[in-house]
């Protein structure tokens, strides 16, 4: 008999359990000489499924030697993502994996993991009752590690890009009416928060952002604020983090709304500093609680629903004042690119696929101009 050469196989029947073995010569990996078996219950089987090796091999495609879990895999991916990643990403990735993914899919060989697998998992956080958000990031987190996988040459498809992806429903955007952001103005005025309710609508900020302003981001002599960091919660702390796009990092000009309710905020921030004495925590924030540290979203939330019950308003959530502020602004012809800026999307087609209907009437306004220009009758 003579030798096989490297990227050839062999084809026996085992006596122990009558199942057809096939064997491919790798060549050496790793300073030794590498093989990858395969079995069948037939010989034809076992011939089809070592032919299918034979044609990988020669494309270039990975043929795994060591079988590796999606578990095992997994660890060594979010390995690899810690500090590479901002810590927020991290630990969605790290819970999703942790809590969703891997209970259900860890224990599959990497190779062997299917669409149907990752169909049944989506299946069963929707009846668990999950969101199609939260369901539909469960699949995105898995489709990042997969394509890591498939650039490590670790499996030849990316079984996450290959499955129905949740329909998520946009959240419907009802933003207040000119008539209703004064009324909101009204009922906040002198309250503790008026400042950090006022510099959200009018500015658009995103609450992570507003709540990561500090004084060094002011600048009332040149009216002026510098948006350039955000407080997030991460492994149950909240801390802040440097915003993470060129157009996310803007300097906004400040209304006169902003900069009198920013400067009455000061004064009484300035009196709770005095009344906290040793207890105050100073870390330059501009919206803090009554002893300096950071304020809780929840609790803003809290008094923000409050606030709006007592004005009569409909119930919101604190993220819809950065739809007002864009509401607002297209309302009195503001450009898009102007929007754009000032909400510190990356993309202008971001803003126009959001509020592109927040201009109520404008298509009859184009109708209108189209009319004027096309009519023959004098």
């Amino acid at each position: 008999m003579t030798k096989r050469g490297h990227g050839e196989g062999s084809i026996y029947q085992r006596q122990s359990d009558g199942l057809w073995i096939g064997s491919l010569d790798l060549g050496i990996i790793d300073g030794k000489r590498a093989r990858k078996t395969i079995s069948g219950k037939t010989q034809k089987d076992a011939r089809e499924k070592l032919r299918a090796l034979q044609r990988d091999h020669e494309r270039g495609l990975p043929v795994q030697v060591k079988r590796q879990t999606l578990a095992q895999f997994a660890q060594h991916w979010l390995a690899e993502k810690e500090g590479s990643v901002r810590p927020m990403t991290f630990e969605s990735y790290s819970t999703a994996m942790r809590v969703h993914i891997l209970p259900a899919l860890g224990r599959h060989e990497l190779t062997a993991l299917q669409p149907q697998h990752v169909q049944a998992l989506l299946k069963a956080k929707r009846t668990a009752g999950l969101s199609p958000r939260t369901v539909e990031n469960i699949l995105v987190v898995l489709g990042i590690a997969l394509k890591q996988a498939l650039r490590w040459e670790l499996v030849a498809r990316n079984v996450a890009s290959l499955v129905d992806r949740p329909r998520v429903e946009r959240h419907e955007i009802k933003p207040f009416t000119p008539e209703e952001a004064r009324d909101f103005l009204t009922a906040i005025r002198g309250q503790r928060l008026e400042a950090l309710y006022t510099t959200a609508l009018a500015l658009g900020l995103r609450k992570g952002e507003a709540l990561g302003l500090r004084w060094e981001d002011v600048d009332f002599e040149g009216r002026v604020i510098n948006v350039r960091r955000q407080l997030q919660r991460i492994g149950g702390q909240q801390r802040l983090v440097e915003l993470k796009t060129d157009q996310s990092r803007r300097v906004i000009p400040l209304p006169e709304v902003v900069v009198s309710a920013l400067r009455a905020h000061r004064i009484r921030q300035l009196e709770e500093r005095l009344q906290a004495g040793e207890r105050w925590r100073d870390q330059g924030l501009v919206f803090t609680s009554t002893t300096g540290t950071p304020l809780e979203p929840s609790n803003i939330l809290k008094q923000f629903k409050k606030v709006l019950e007592q004005a009569g308003l409909r119930t919101m959530r604190f993220h819809d004042l950065r739809h007002c502020c864009a509401s607002l602004l297209l309302a009195q012809n503001v450009h898009p690119k102007q929007v754009q800026a000032i909400l510190g999307h990356s993309q202008i087609s971001t803003t126009l696929d959001i509020y592109s209907h927040l201009t109520p009437g404008s298509e009859r306004q184009v109708a209108d101009l189209m009319d004027v220009m096309l009519r023959t009758d004098a």
